[in-house]
């Protein structure tokens, strides 16, 4: 009999841990699969992990990682699919806003030969400005990445082990999921649900970590920006010469003109502002480069609470 593993960072969310268990066992018990629940405490700092543990102590199919520090719901996500014994994994937050009564229905995906079940949601429920931007960071990543990424798909979705391998291939560390899935191709099936508001506790997501999220989107997946940079460069350079040959032309029909404030901190400005662009984009390329060269390990397993399922 096949094996469906559940994958479920969590990150203090200890007032859903205990429902969002109740709820996915409701869903699998009908199932003709064997099933394993697989919990990531993400260096929560509330009472998560102690939740977690009280049901890897009670029932069998509950397994669990506990990462030494918050590492990320990206790096939580790779340490559950890393550990997993699953045919198939089906990926879910733990704040229940990933409904899993939609389990049913992407196994059904699975068993007719996708590799991905991807759930994508609705934009009910939140502000008109919210989906306009939304929509727009879409449409703007879609025009510059060389993968295709659609509003509304995230990370609620089943993966075959063929499709789990492909990911755990790729070890870059400043990993990008929704490009990921994309860029491995596979045949992919969508599954539309109604967007769920969060019943218990406050969203991780700040302003701040969305405008991060949004542009490692721009960047992981593309090279364009570097280009766009080597384009605008050649641009500049081109206008300046332009000016230089217009200006030196008055010179010589008309004599030295005093030049003019506005002229020169206008050609300041904008020289400096491309020129500070350009660095900042290289800059990230850079850093990414950087980091890979290190070669850290995406995560680390707080050993203290670990049963010998979780070992490394």
């Amino acid at each position: 009999m096949k094996l469906i593993s559940i994958v479920v960072p969590a990150y203090n969310e200890e007032a859903n841990i205990a429902s969002m268990y109740t709820t996915l066992v409701q869903e699998l018990e009908p199932l003709p699969y064997l099933y394993e629940i697989m919990f990531i405490n993400d260096g929560s700092s509330d009472g998560t992990l102690e939740e977690i543990l009280k049901l890897a102590n009670e029932y069998d199919t509950v397994k669990y990682i506990s990462l030494t520090r918050n590492f990320g719901k990206e790096s939580a996500m790779f340490a559950g699919l890393k550990r997993i014994r699953g045919d198939a994994a089906i990926l879910m937050d733990s704040d229940m806003q990933h409904p899993p009564t939609l389990i049913c229905e992407m196994v059904d995906g699975y068993e007719q030969g996708f590799h991905q079940v991807v759930a994508k949601r609705s934009r009910s429920g939140e502000s008109k400005l919210r989906s306009w931007q939304s929509a727009l960071y879409y449409k703007m990543v879609n025009s510059v990445t060389d993968v295709s990424l659609q509003d509304g798909e995230g990370d609620f979705r089943l993966l075959s082990r063929k499709a789990i391998n492909a990911i755990l291939s790729l070890s870059e560390s400043n990993r990008f999921s929704k490009g990921i899935y994309s860029w491995i191709g596979l045949s992919k099936k969508t599954i539309n649900y109604e967007n769920v508001v969060r019943a218990e506790g406050d969203s991780k997501w700040s302003f701040g970590s969305l405008v991060n999220y949004g542009i490692d989107g721009i960047i992981s997946f593309n090279m364009k920006p570097l280009r766009i940079c080597f384009y605008t460069g050649f641009l500049v350079l081109f206008l300046s010469l332009l000016y230089i040959a217009f200006t030196f032309y008055q010179i010589m029909a008309r004599g030295i003109i005093a030049p003019g404030y506005f002229t020169t901190i206008t050609a300041i400005l904008l020289l400096g502002g491309i020129q500070l662009i350009s660095l900042g984009v290289i800059g990230e390329y850079v850093g990414r480069i950087y980091n890979e060269t290190k070669q850290r390990p995406h995560f680390l397993v707080d050993m203290s609470n670990v049963d010998e399922y979780d070992e490394p």
